[in-house]
């Protein structure tokens, strides 16, 4: 019988690679670094052997989707900030059974989605980022939901997330589940990014608030009020991918009966505009 045998919000900003570059990043976002691999260090420790990251940075526009391959090999670039990720090799391991029971089972619970095999369906970034440091303290096998939902709800992602979890525990399979995304995501107007200094500044301190306020409810293991805000926090402070990552997290954990007391891996920063974290989520 399988388990979700840890749980984690991360960031996947792209400023974490060129953190580990020449020039004026280098260095900046090494808090953000560690962050990942002591998430995948926990998770080694609890004998994950397959991550399952719901992505923000998949959009999808009809139904909900799963990256099952067995296989992740390519070279990426990214279509949104070529000048930051570019040529990024990868290589990973599927996990095509897991990803094709959780499919199954979402549809079966009335939520129509589809599980898929093919070579050229590209991993996004915010799947490839979290591996690339993860895998170097952990290697585990992926994945890749997607979770910028242009025309769902929240309760539908809730409702996958509860099949990620009914898969999980049908299958062998020891799995890290992570959500993919920022918190409030107001990205800085290009016509303003350069005079607030914006890779390293928030756009809006409403946003930065709200984000605090956030962390601290979760530290405190109030979900349930969390989740009652959801929507609107979603919506007021431009969450990336309206959270639908994040509702697929909590459906997974058992919604508003979720009551764990959260862990700050990395403490909030600002980027771009967005506000960032890695926080991990016991089970």
């Amino acid at each position: 019988m399988g388990e979700i045998v840890l749980a984690a919000k991360c960031t996947h900003v792209p400023t974490m690679l060129m953190s580990e570059q020449e020039g004026p990043i280098k260095g900046t976002r090494q808090p953000a670094i560690d962050g990942h691999m002591e998430i995948a260090r926990r998770a080694k420790a609890l004998g994950a052997d397959t991550i399952v990251i719901c992505d923000t940075h998949w959009v999808i526009n009809a139904g909900f989707h799963i990256n099952a391959n067995s296989r992740f090999k390519g070279l990426f670039t990214s279509n949104e900030f070529p000048q930051f990720i570019q040529n990024m090799e990868y290589d990973y391991q599927g996990n095509p059974d897991l990803g094709d029971a959780i499919a199954k089972i979402a549809s079966d619970m009335g939520v129509y989605t589809l599980s898929h095999h093919l070579d050229s369906l590209e991993l996004e970034y915010g799947s490839l980022v979290p591996m690339r440091f993860m895998s170097r303290a952990h290697e585990m096998k992926v994945v890749s939901i997607a979770a910028w939902c242009t025309v769902h709800d929240h309760q539908e992602s809730r409702v996958v997330g509860e099949a990620i979890r009914k898969a999980v525990e049908e299958s062998d399979s020891k799995v890290l589940l992570v959500a993919s995304g920022s918190l409030s995501h107001k990205i800085w107007a290009n016509k303003d990014y350069a005079a607030n200094n914006g890779t390293f500044t928030i756009s809006s301190e409403f946003n930065r608030q709200m984000d605090l306020h956030v962390l601290d409810m979760w530290q405190r293991g109030d979900h349930a009020t969390f989740l009652k805000m959801l929507p609107e926090y979603a919506e007021y402070c431009c969450g990336e991918g309206s959270m639908h990552d994040t509702a697929m997290l909590y459906g997974a954990l058992g919604w508003d009966k979720y009551d764990k007391h959260c862990e700050v891996v990395t403490e909030y920063f600002p980027s771009s505009g967005t506000g960032q974290t890695n926080v991990i989520f016991p089970v």
